[in-house]
């Protein structure tokens, strides 16, 4: 029996580190049981250096990421998200679009790493710290049994129901 693929959504403000770097890590560690994307309420536009560069440096595909609007997932034609986690607390506090399918979602908050000044050294611990907090997460996600993600989609549902 083949497992369902499920989709995730990680934004943050800008979608140029935090969320670039989740997205990147679901899609290496959750092959064939998750397709993880990345958005921003304001994007900037570009991926940060640093946050490919960590991707490489943990053996990850770093290509393919760019950094884009939120609104492309809340529109008609776009992948229906299981899930969807905000990576920053800017994003957390911000007022969402209605996601197709209800996700589940949750915060997920760490620091910003592009946020760091100091030496280059300083800068990429930060990048490098962020990056494992988020793999840890999503390892943590990634133990949970199907049927517990089944629930958790169901949990969001009845909620959902009750606010109607």
């Amino acid at each position: 029996m083949s497992e369902k693929l499920r989709n995730v959504l990680f934004v943050c403000t800008g979608n140029s580190a935090r969320s670039i770097m989740a997205e990147g890590i679901l899609n290496t560690l959750g092959k064939g049981r998750f397709r993880a994307w990345s958005a921003g309420s304001q994007p900037k536009g570009s991926v940060h250096p640093l946050a490919l560069d960590v991707l490489d440096r943990l053996g990850m595909n770093q290509s393919d990421f760019s950094s884009k609007s939120w609104n492309e997932f809340a529109q008609p034609g776009a992948p229906e998200m299981a899930f969807v986690f905000t990576v920053c607390d800017n994003a957390a506090g911000e007022v969402c679009p209605v996601w197709p399918g209800q996700p589940v979602s949750a915060h997920w908050g760490v620091h910003d790493p592009a946020a760091v000044e100091g030496s280059e050294d300083r800068k990429r611990q930060a990048f490098n710290d962020v990056a494992q907090i988020l793999k840890r997460r999503i390892e943590l996600m990634l133990s949970l049994p199907s049927p517990s993600l089944d629930a958790l989609s169901l949990q969001s549902q009845l909620n959902a129901i009750g606010k109607v």
